[in-house]
């Protein structure tokens, strides 16, 4: 069904616009970049995956917080971060919500 995410930034209650993300899938051992987006100004994204179908497997999202940070004029403790999860039914859509500070985070499987 596909991939999306959303930004959060809890320390101000609102959505994290502009954030660049990279989407890597594992295969044979190694990383492989298969999408790069950003967030919109609702903090989401739907298109990391562009044309491509979501398959069984492990991927990865990094989330550029340091640019994001920079743009806010504060010094966060995370340059990035990188969300690894596993893809086990594909015909699932896969949400990965990321609520942040500029020092800490959290995440889960979203709907």
């Amino acid at each position: 069904m596909g991939l999306s995410t959303h930004i959060l930034d809890t320390s101000i209650g609102l959505p994290a616009a502009n954030v660049s993300l990279a989407l890597s899938k594992f295969d044979d051992g190694t990383w492989r970049e298969i999408g790069r987006d950003q967030t919109d100004s609702d903090g989401r994204c739907k298109t990391l995956l562009g044309d491509a179908p979501l398959e069984a497997a492990t991927y990865k999202i990094n989330f550029a917080t340091a640019e994001y940070y920079s743009a806010q004029k504060l010094m966060g403790l995370y340059p990035w971060i990188e969300i690894v999860f596993a893809v086990a039914d594909p015909a699932q859509h896969y949400h990965i919500p990321l609520l942040l500070t500029a020092n800490g985070y959290t995440t889960y499987r979203g709907s």
